[in-house]
């Protein structure tokens, strides 16, 4: 998959494209379906499907301090797209200056002159330009106008459980904020990720039996609440941040209250693994939560806790 970022390093040749616009933050099955929509209308056109994205995220520009927790890094995004069949993936700067521009400023400067969009597929609440003055019918009367078609999709619902949800990158995070990794990953299609690198921490583990990697995540990341999950520690390739291999592993999430910690981490201990995690570009996958965070009396209480969940965690995962 090509990947740029900023309209000027558009490639010359790129052509028309079908393209898809949007934050797509979690890449989940309501992203899913529309990315897929758009795949099917560029494969029979013959053109490449380009995916349309933007950082920071809106909302930190538009009202300064409400930067929403991040469920997937761009990194990892790119890698759920590129996995979809899209083509290409473009990722504009959010910047004061681009928040202003109108509505038709955008489709003419972004989707004709340097995207050559040929059809535009979006999510049916699609918004753009200045106060988010422009819409789907706005798009497709500009549509109109520039030569390019737009498709607007409903968007996706989860009535799994007796009642219509739907699927957001909004509801994603409130289920990861309370812990519940089965919803959200329902939501999701896979399990919640959570991007990093492995750093050095207080090596207690070590000391107590249990070597884990501490992950240390960019800002913003969406935790999952405090707690001891099961789940896997996915080792990326730190060059293009594709995933390699996938281990299992009890993750823990918290501030180590049995040891009066401060710091709030993420840890995992890799079950059956013996070799060194420091500097992997790690990403840690939690499956299902097996405890809240707890303070224990003595040493004794903790290694119990422990050894419990690592007994529950080779059962979620089957092993």
């Amino acid at each position: 998959m090509q990947r740029w970022r900023g309209l000027e390093a558009t490639p010359a040749d790129l052509g028309r494209t079908v393209v898809t616009i949007g934050m797509y933050d979690g890449v989940h099955r309501g992203h899913q379906q529309l990315i897929g929509t758009a795949i099917a209308r560029a494969r029979a056109m013959r053109r490449p499907c380009l995916l349309l994205t933007f950082d920071p995220h809106p909302a930190e520009v538009v009202r300064p301090g409400s930067h929403p927790a991040i469920l997937t890094a761009m990194d990892r995004k790119a890698e759920l797209v590129a996995g979809l069949g899209v083509d290409a993936m473009c990722v504009l700067p959010f910047t004061p200056e681009f928040m202003r521009l109108p509505p038709e400023t955008f489709t003419h400067t972004v989707l004709v002159e340097h995207l050559h969009a040929a059809q535009v597929v979006v999510g049916e609440n699609f918004t753009y330009g200045h106060r988010a003055a422009g819409t789907v019918p706005t798009l497709t009367a500009e549509g109109r106008r520039f030569g390019f078609a737009v498709e607007g999709i409903a968007l996706a619902e989860d009535s799994s459980d007796g009642g219509d949800v739907t699927i957001s990158s909004t509801y994603i995070r409130a289920c990861v904020a309370a812990g519940d990794m089965v919803s959200a990953a329902r939501a999701l299609g896979r399990p919640h990720r959570v991007d990093g690198v492995v750093v050095r921490g207080d090596r207690r583990g070590r000391d107590l039996g249990y070597p884990t990697a501490n992950v240390e995540s960019p800002p913003f990341t969406a935790i999952p609440a405090d707690g001891v999950y099961a789940g896997h520690l996915v080792i990326r390739d730190p060059r293009g941040g594709a995933s390699r291999e996938r281990l299992p592993a009890a993750v823990s999430v918290g501030s180590n209250p049995t040891f009066q910690g401060s710091r709030r981490t993420v840890e995992a201990y890799v079950l059956d693994y013996e070799g060194d995690l420091y500097g992997e570009h790690v990403g840690v996958e939690f499956v299902e939560r097996l405890r809240p965070m707890a303070a224990f009396a003595d040493v004794e209480g903790l290694l119990a806790a422990m050894a419990k969940d690592v007994s529950d965690t080779r059962q979620i995962l089957g092993m």
